[in-house]
């Protein structure tokens, strides 16, 4: 009896969830093959090897493992495929599968391509096969990757998983990045609220205080993806991408976008700016572990380089604060006639001085003009999420007009329309 596994295998999961799919199709040709030699002692295994939706292009395939394992517990004598670039496109990969079967005596079967790789002509043969398999794979990336270039260029959407702040709209033809006005505007806090903290770790524990996660979406499976919390890297990677401003990145590349920009340019170069200034000095916390009040601020007045905060132990394992001028630490204390500042002593001195300066009447008039201005920046970062929303809802009935007057069936008509309609109550309610 010889025992013949059967392995089929579809690059995209497009299609599986039919009754009837391709991988159904691949198996019920090797089943008649097999069938045909029956008078030979052969026989299907029980064991289904179907990998749907992995590429030919390397060996990470579930089916494919546990159809190695089964050869290696010599529970299998024949591995029969549809075609010999199901079981791989790729020549190295399939030279170590059919190493892994000559060591345990397994015969190799193509129901479409007819040979036999018990002799040297056939597995020249097979070889040949492969490696055309192959080439059309590449040729197809390089097509693909061509493709990609040429979209980005143009400034649209490449595909992918879209990010906080975008929705895919894909009522036209050609799919392209629509704002989400909710998500929008918690985006823009996000870059807000880095530049007044200047360090990334609090603004995670502020997102995680308030609940704020990443991208929610909906698989066409129906399956819920995203909401994660932040952490340091994925705020970190949000706070950096070009997407934002209106921009599209492909390799080290950026090309002006067809969508909208969330963030102004001017507010992404000053997040980049303290990105970087972070990246070399470990960030705001790090700097000033010790609350020094002026650190940054204060000068030295005698050769006016800036001055550092230090301090030192006494005998009682106190710490005393001290203010002292950088020149006089590169250079020794007789650089520079200035000596140490006690730290508590000036900055009470700062504190008191800013507290007269509370009591001065032009001075107050001069913060209320500047927090009228800074009422007037609010409103009209108001006035722009509702600008969006307002856009949102107008596209979301734009859609559900389309529906109607489309050719689309019942059951699509009406999952739609629920999804659009609990947008639009969402996007209102902003």
């Amino acid at each position: 009896m010889t025992r013949c596994a059967i392995y089929t295998r579809k690059s995209t999961d497009e299609g599986l969830e039919q009754e009837f799919n391709s991988l159904d199709a691949q198996r019920e040709s090797a089943e008649a093959y097999i069938a045909s030699q029956r008078a030979e002692g052969w026989t299907v295994v029980p064991d289904r090897y179907d990998d749907g939706g992995y590429s030919g292009g390397d060996m990470e395939r579930p089916a494919l493992d546990r159809l190695l394992r089964d050869i290696n517990d010599d529970k299998v004598d024949c591995v029969v495929v549809y075609k010999v670039d199901r079981l791989s496109r790729s020549l190295l990969d399939f030279a170590k599968i059919m190493e892994t079967f000559d060591r345990h005596g397994i015969s190799f079967v193509s129901v479409t391509q007819q040979f036999n790789t018990t002799h040297s002509m056939g597995r020249l043969t097979l070889n040949i096969l492969l490696s055309f398999a192959q080439f059309e794979r590449e040729i197809i990336g390089e097509r693909i990757r061509d493709k990609l270039a040429a979209q980005a260029r143009k400034g649209k959407w490449t595909g992918g998983v879209p990010i906080l702040g975008y929705d895919v709209d894909r009522s036209s033809p050609s799919p392209k990045l629509v704002v989400n006005a909710k998500e929008a505007a918690r985006v823009r806090e996000m870059f807000r609220m880095y530049l007044q903290e200047a360090s990334l770790l609090p603004v995670v524990k502020e997102l995680a205080r308030r609940g704020w996660g990443n991208k929610h979406r909906v698989t066409r499976k129906g399956h819920e993806l995203g909401s994660r919390p932040f952490d340091k890297a994925t705020l970190y990677q949000l706070l950096t991408n070009p997407t934002y401003t209106g921009k599209r990145k492909f390799k080290d590349e950026l090309f002006a976008g067809e969508h909208e920009a969330i963030i102004e340019q001017d507010l992404f170069d000053k997040v980049q700016q303290q990105l970087k200034a972070n990246g070399r000095s470990g960030g705001a916390e790090v700097r000033n572990k010790y609350g020094a009040l002026l650190r940054g601020l204060l000068r030295c007045k005698g050769c006016n380089s800036a001055m550092a905060h230090t301090f030192c132990r006494g005998k009682t394992q106190n710490a005393y604060r001290y203010y002292r001028c950088i020149h006089s630490i590169k250079n020794g204390r007789g650089a520079c006639s200035i000596g140490l500042l006690p730290a508590a002593t000036i900055e009470q001195v700062v504190v008191e001085e800013i507290r007269c300066l509370a009591r001065d009447e032009t001075l107050l008039n001069q913060v209320l003009d500047d927090a009228d201005a800074a009422i007037g920046g609010e409103l009209a970062v108001a006035r722009r999420e509702r600008d969006d929303v307002r856009r949102e809802i107008a596209r979301d009935h734009k859609e559900l007009q389309q529906l109607v007057t489309g050719g689309a069936t019942a059951a699509e008509i009406t999952r739609r329309m629920a999804d659009l309609h609990t947008s639009t109550r969402n996007g209102a309610g902003i």
